[in-house]
């Protein structure tokens, strides 16, 4: 069945990956863009691929214009299905060396901006009874902790934490949660991302006992993931779930190897939650109610 759906971060690759595949797949698919300019490069970059694609600008750091582009969207399709969760940044450098104001920055665009979404998005679905958020995050949140990637490694897993608390605070209400986990990223990914604002700290880390530390991380991670994740099959593997029937969507999708333990602590974490649940007199909540009509 035809679903119409937010997808934010159309910027990336994974992000208009994700939007080829689901408007091929014949979904409706509305893609963010914060001005009239990237709302332009986006349609020409897309417009080949399937006739359900919907370019609508709003601005994620904005709730009014949130509120306004999701109120348009209900207008527009008498509802809204899936919200996906795909806005992010990526950074790199000494932890030390980012001042507070890039990492509530970097916050504002990885979890922030999924907060705002949700409050415009939920009472539409909560209302219809049924729906599904996919939220992207990253194995840095949860696997082996690497130096370097502390802020942004932090970001993805306060984003994983509010994924899971929505889950279960949503079932009751017909609304499915599928966590999106992508592998170890290559060295490549980090050599172009975002690096400290504090210069002079950077390269107290680059001349001191650290100096090794960036190259040495940077060859270990070539010989684990000598390449990023294919966005295309990323993308596929998000399809895949929104095809899926209600009740059968997974929590959490891994995808690519486990190079970083990720995977593994998260089927102990993930088992942890589901014992607590059910010791709390919750364990209803792990499984989506059946309200709306799918």
């Amino acid at each position: 069945m035809s679903k119409v759906i937010v997808v934010t971060g159309a910027a990336n690759s994974i992000g208009r990956s994700t939007c080829r595949e689901l408007v091929q797949a014949g979904h409706t698919v509305y893609v963010s863009a914060r001005d009239a300019a990237t709302a332009k490069d986006i349609g020409a970059d897309l417009h080949d691929h399937g006739t359900g694609l919907c370019v609508i600008e709003f601005d994620l750091s904005s709730e009014s214009s949130l509120n306004s582009a999701i109120e348009t969207i209900i207008a527009e399709n008498g509802g809204l299905d899936v919200v996906v969760h795909n806005a992010g940044q990526v950074v790199y450098g000494p932890t030390e060396a980012f001042t507070p104001q890039q990492l509530a920055g970097l916050y504002e665009t990885n979890v922030l901006s999924a907060q705002r979404l949700n409050r415009a998005a939920l009472p539409q679905l909560r209302k219809q009874g049924q729906g599904l958020l996919i939220w992207i995050t990253s194995s840095s949140a949860r696997g082996g902790a690497v130096p370097f990637q502390g802020v942004y490694a932090s970001s993805k897993a306060a984003l994983d934490a509010l994924a899971l608390c929505y889950a279960g605070e949503l079932a009751r209400w017909g609304i499915e949660t599928t966590i999106v986990v992508p592998s170890a990223l290559g060295p490549g990914h980090y050599v172009r991302t975002g690096r400290p604002a504090d210069t002079m700290r950077a390269e107290e880390y680059a001349d001191g006992p650290t100096a090794d530390v960036s190259e040495t991380t940077l060859a270990g991670l070539a010989e684990l993931s000598p390449r990023d994740p294919a966005p295309q099959d990323v993308a596929r593997a998000i399809t895949d779930v929104v095809n899926m029937p209600f009740g059968q969507r997974p929590l959490r999708v891994h995808f690519g190897p486990d190079d970083d333990g990720a995977a593994a602590v998260d089927a102990v974490a993930d088992g942890k939650r589901a014992e607590l649940l059910h010791r709390i007199g919750l364990a209803d909540i792990l499984k989506p109610a059946v309200i709306g009509v799918e």
